[in-house]
């Protein structure tokens, strides 16, 4: 069984405060996550100080007067913060992840020591980006919202001029929720065949069922933002599961990955027992004397099936039967002649 890599995207769902961002790693490895994801970013490097923050940013926080500049740098995590975070995964045995926006944070996310490295979604178009985050990584995964096919290949492209690091696409949409009439699930099938790389799916839907689907797709990762509470302010709670939802989506993906199987299809060991239950043998329909020969009207089939298979009744048609039956005997091949 391949076992689908989660990521629970805590992202800036901290709100810049080191305790909430430990409670957010106790509810993703309580939850079952491989990963905890949180964001690396310096602001200034970001943004300019004109850059307007999206619709949906401006709708969660309620204030459409701050610029983009003034909401990151109220969730920007320092440096000993990541020391912090990554300390505290290993002690409730979850693996440290974090997306970085800026050159400076790539150079620092190698420092901690991570081999995964992710390009987010808005940077799949920098190149300057692409080709440090390629040099660094030993394993990359891009986030394609917003993106054209032609603009993921020429990411992978950048990217494998640089790297021969493992690639894994994730199919997104960066609405925030997105409508489910704009996720487009099968394009991730289209990506896996096109550039021959394993596939995976971010999510930003409401609720669970996108991405237990995207599972039963091949989607090889899974993303979900989470957060402690979708009421609290701040620019992503809102569209993220609440703890319980993520607990509940991620033993939704584990019973998915146990559903899906292997392509052979055959009895499984647990309803082998009900074969004879379930099917039927070949029964006497009438009472039948030595000599007498068999006739289609003269059987009938009925369980339990642990006699002759009803498959070869027309076998039976003309044989002779070698002594005397009641109505209602379950047929074997040694009551006739031959």
């Amino acid at each position: 069984m391949n076992k689908t890599i989660i990521i629970a995207e805590a992202g800036v769902n901290h709100n810049g405060d080191i305790n909430t961002a430990k409670e957010l790693i106790d509810a993703a490895a309580d939850a079952g996550a491989d990963y905890v994801k949180f964001q690396t970013f310096k602001a200034s490097r970001l943004v300019s100080k004109s850059a307007q923050k999206a619709d949906y940013q401006n709708t969660n926080t309620g204030n459409s007067k701050e610029s983009q500049l003034e909401m990151l740098q109220k969730l920007e995590l320092s440096e000993a913060d990541h020391y912090l975070l990554l300390d505290y995964c290993k002690q409730k045995n979850i693996k440290f992840f974090s997306t970085a926006f800026d050159l400076e944070s790539l150079d620092f996310l190698k420092k901690l020591g991570l081999k995964l490295f992710k390009v987010p979604s808005g940077e799949i178009t920098n190149l300057p980006y692409l080709e440090k985050l390629a040099s660094i990584a030993g394993e990359i995964i891009i986030s394609t919202g917003m993106s054209t096919m032609d603009e993921i290949g020429e990411a992978i492209a950048a990217l494998k001029k640089k790297s021969t690091a493992k690639i894994t696409v994730l199919h997104c949409n960066t609405e925030y929720p997105t409508p489910f009439g704009d996720v487009n699930l099968l394009a991730m099938d289209t990506i896996k065949h096109k550039f021959n790389v394993a596939v995976g799916y971010s999510d930003h839907t409401l609720g669970i069922e996108v991405p237990i689907a995207a599972v039963t797709l091949g989607a090889t990762v899974i993303e979900k933002h989470f957060t402690l509470d979708k009421t609290l302010p701040g620019p992503d709670h809102a569209a993220s599961l609440e703890p319980a939802e993520l607990k509940a989506m991620i033993a939704s993906i584990r019973h998915i990955e146990k559903a899906l199987g292997s392509a052979v299809k055959e009895p499984s060991n647990s309803e082998a027992k009900n074969i004879v239950i379930a099917r039927k043998s070949i029964h006497l329909k009438t009472d039948k004397n030595k000599g007498d020969v068999i006739m289609e009207d003269d059987m009938e089939m009925l369980r339990p099936g642990d006699g002759i298979s009803p498959m070869q009744f027309r076998a039976l048609i003309g044989k002779t039967i070698v002594h005397d039956l009641p109505c209602g005997h379950k047929l074997s091949f040694n009551d006739f002649v031959g």
